[in-house]
């Protein structure tokens, strides 16, 4: 008798293994993920930063409900910066927020380039 390893229906009164496979339900739903233009814009902003010298390093994270961009000054530490997409916040609140280190929500919306801008240092007047 065949054991359903090889992929043909069993016979009446035994098992099909193959039915018996349990698909996770993280694989059943896309996880929320930044596309490439929102990873071009987010990359932009975070190059500069690494180049002045105040940033160091990232975590992505893909979650089911959203996508979180991590920002670090040193890899042992807390983010300084989350950048997240959360798409059921899309038109309620704008579905990009940036969030500082202590839970403050610094800017929120639909456009990722006005919402990063926040992160941009400002330049200042030096006199002399």
């Amino acid at each position: 008798m065949d054991s359903g390893a090889g992929g043909g229906d069993a016979p009446p009164g035994q098992r099909n293994e193959r039915a018996d496979v349990v698909v996770p339900l993280s694989r059943t739903r896309p996880d929320v993920s930044f596309d490439h233009r929102e990873l071009r814009a987010i990359m932009d902003v975070y190059g500069r930063m690494v180049a002045a010298g105040e940033w160091r390093d990232y975590a992505i994270d893909f979650l089911r409900d959203k996508a979180v961009f991590s920002i670090f000054r040193r890899t042992s530490e807390v983010p300084l910066y989350r950048i997240e997409k959360d798409p059921s916040r899309a038109r309620r609140q704008g579905a990009y927020s940036v969030i500082a280190a202590t839970g403050l929500v610094m800017k929120r919306g639909d456009d990722l380039p006005r919402v990063l801008g926040v992160l941009e240092k400002r330049l200042k007047l030096v006199t002399g």
